[in-house]
């Protein structure tokens, strides 16, 4: 029996990190399911299941990607701040731009609010320079030292290699990278990894940057625990919603239709004594009898306001859980006064505020990753509150009259940093064309008021 690698060592840490990754993976697939509507089917007993699958699978509203997607659409980084002499902050909008982290931070967003986590990956460029690019929660895992929280000790990325069907791994530790291969194991299996060698690089080779060279964007992150998904408290609710719909296209299909009956009349029988219907009851049917004696009536159609009443009570649960607003979620908005749309919307905000905390902390590792020092260059985020330009105005026109620099002014408006440079810039270059234009007019020459006093001049 072959012995365990030492502990601390690249075969260690490949294996230990490997079976974490996988074991995270197969917790947070639910989550990527229901976000994709693929949601679990509502249970029915086993004789009814076959007849209505096709009404289970057409019984799932997608609640879970609405309270995601709330959330998500109000992550966006619009710049970076320095507060120090220099340039560093266009440095680390040119990096940002160079990467097109624009769109890449959006995924990474998005990744890290369905299962948790997700990561920004820094390489260095040969010649200079960095690539950074949005990483998968089921391809990377990162390991914290237990003595010093925080402090990144090693970094597993995983991947399949569909030009030749091998699963590849990278591990990097802060002074060295490893890189592993094996065939792609069967489920259950372990994999036999063997070194993966690449032209022109030593197996174990520096590590250029010296540490761990991923940012983890964690969402709601604990103490003693990893990110956590958005959808961790509505899975359940989701289900609920999903069944209460099943059973109300099952009520539809089989009572919605009011049921007739008739009283009086003669039944027929066939040759072998077997009664036949008398009647093909449908809604283009007409009812006829010729017995006097003959009464015709209906029962009472399906009351479905149950059902729709039981659905509306789980969505403002999922509102209430999750301080997404509850017009997200129903579609209804009757009379809302400005004022009411933005005291339903408070809920949310308050949660992007607290949750941009923690997503600052990977994205300022990115970018120290990359040569930005984060004294230099602070994120910039776009506000996530959405109010009117004239709101807008007149509350920056008030704040103006307090001697606020226009400076702060322009940023509460929502200009980037990049903007409101380039409007210091124009306000500046406006200012010195008037001034010049003033000086001209003050003591340049000045021409003769009519010929004769241009005469009497000479």
């Amino acid at each position: 029996m072959p012995q365990p690698p030492a502990v601390q060592s690249p075969e260690w840490w490949r294996d230990r990190l490997y079976k974490q990754l996988c074991e995270r993976s197969k917790a947070t697939e639910i989550f990527d399911q229901y976000y994709e509507c693929e949601h679990r089917l509502p249970h029915l007993h086993e004789k009814a299941r076959e007849p209505f699958r096709r009404l289970l699978r057409m019984s799932r509203a997608n609640y879970c990607e609405l309270v995601v997607d709330a959330f998500v659409g109000r992550l966006e980084v619009s710049g970076f701040q320095s507060d120090v002499e220099g340039d560093a902050d266009e440095q680390a909008w040119a990096l940002w731009q160079d990467n097109n982290l624009d769109g890449g931070s959006q995924l990474a967003f998005l990744e890290a609010a369905i299962r948790g986590n997700s990561y920004l990956m820094v390489s260095p460029v040969k010649g200079g320079g960095y690539r950074i690019t949005p990483e998968h929660p089921t391809q990377v895992i990162i390991a914290y030292r237990p003595d010093a929280p925080g402090e990144a000790a090693a970094a597993l990325k995983l991947w399949i290699d569909d030009w030749t069907g091998l699963l590849c791994c990278t591990l990097y530790l802060p002074d060295k990278i490893y890189k592993f291969q094996a065939p792609e194991p069967r489920s259950g299996e372990s994999p036999r990894w063997t070194r993966r060698e690449v032209a022109g690089e030593q197996w174990g080779g520096k590590n250029a940057l010296g540490q761990i060279p991923f940012g983890e964007i964690a969402n709601r992150p604990r103490m003693l625990k990893a990110g956590a998904s958005e959808l961790q408290s509505v899975i359940g609710i989701q289900d609920r919603i999903n069944k209460t719909i099943a059973d109300r296209m099952m009520t539809q299909e089989a009572a919605a239709f009011p049921g007739k009956w008739a009283t009086g009349l003669e039944i027929p029988v066939d040759d072998n004594g077997q009664e036949i219907e008398p009647f093909n009851v449908a809604v283009n049917k007409i009812l006829i009898a010729e017995d006097a004696s003959a009464k015709f009536g209906q029962f009472a159609a399906a009351d479905l306001t149950g059902y729709l009443k039981a659905k509306e009570a789980d969505v403002h649960d999922i509102a209430a859980i999750t301080s997404t607003p509850p017009h997200y979620l129903l579609g209804s908005m009757v009379n809302l006064s400005a004022e009411a749309l933005k005291a339903a919307e408070a809920g949310l905000i308050h949660k992007i505020y607290q949750r941009r905390r923690f997503l600052d902390e990977g994205l300022e590792r990115t970018m120290r990753l990359a040569g930005i020092a984060s004294s230099q260059a602070r994120i910039v985020w776009k506000s996530p509150e959405w109010r009117t330009e004239g709101e807008l105005v007149d509350a920056l026109v008030k704040m103006s009259t307090l001697g606020v620099p226009r400076e702060v002014l322009w940023e509460r408006w929502g200009a980037t940093p990049q903007e409101i440079e380039r409007w210091r810039q124009l306000g500046e270059d406006s200012l010195q064309r008037a001034l010049s234009g003033d000086l001209a007019a003050e003591y340049g020459p000045k021409p003769p008021a009519d010929a004769a006093t241009a005469a009497v001049g000479a």
